[in-house]
């Protein structure tokens, strides 16, 4: 925790200075219990700017081969990061998922599965839904505006924008008996209230850092 307390600072600092981020909702996060912390994903940088969300650690999953170096795991660890093997099971992702929120810590998951371009949230993957609906603990949705402004995708040498962050009230999903099957119908409804929470708040955010949404295209 010292560690990350420290990073913790570095970050908020480089971020404040470079990008003059601020956030907006924070109060919505909660202080004790677990939850897992949705946010609209446009950039790499989106990874740091969500950790200022809140002072406690934040829990991500990473890929399993930036864990090759033995000195460098207890850094990676320290930071809240943990390994997933991409192309295996997803039940080896949600145990480890699983695994975090039992501890009571907060997990990020990105509700859109990867980095996306655009103004609209869309086809949002189920995994957030199932893990708050299987252990009982609230979704944060999460709006970052600017970020893609920042750095988009492809790009080495990020911007010094605007980015602003939105928090929304936290979604709390049915009550599931324990060791009961999460319904189909369930993740459905809860990931499409995730999906319209995430766009408004992406909306939102999107203003405050001064980005016009694109136009619709004409039918």
């Amino acid at each position: 925790m010292i560690l990350y307390r420290i990073c913790w600072w570095i970050v908020a600092a480089i971020l404040r200075v470079y990008w003059r981020v601020s956030y907006e909702g924070r109060e919505h996060v909660p202080t004790s219990e677990a939850f897992v912390l949705g946010p609209v994903h446009r950039s790499f940088l989106d990874f740091a700017i969500v950790s200022g969300v809140t002072r406690r650690r934040l829990c991500y999953m990473a890929k399993d081969s930036i864990f090759g170096p033995r000195l460098f795991r207890p850094f990676l660890y320290a930071l809240g990061a943990f390994p997933v093997r991409r192309g295996g099971p997803d039940r080896e992702a949600m145990r480890r998922c699983m695994d975090v929120i039992a501890r009571g810590e907060p997990l990020v998951m990105f509700p859109e599965g990867t980095r996306r371009n655009g103004p609209t949230v869309k086809n949002l993957h189920e995994g957030p839904a199932y893990v708050a609906a299987k252990a009982g603990v609230p979704i944060v949705p999460v709006g970052i505006g600017g970020s893609e402004r920042a750095l988009p995708r492809g790009k080495r040498f990020p911007r010094p924008v605007k980015i602003h962050v939105v928090v929304g009230p936290p979604i709390r999903p049915p009550e599931t008996a324990p060791g009961e099957r999460v319904p189909r119908r369930v993740l459905h409804e809860l990931t499409a209230q995730v999906q319209d929470e995430v766009q408004r708040l992406f909306d939102q955010a999107q203003n405050r850092a001064g980005v016009l949404r694109e136009a619709p295209p004409a039918v």
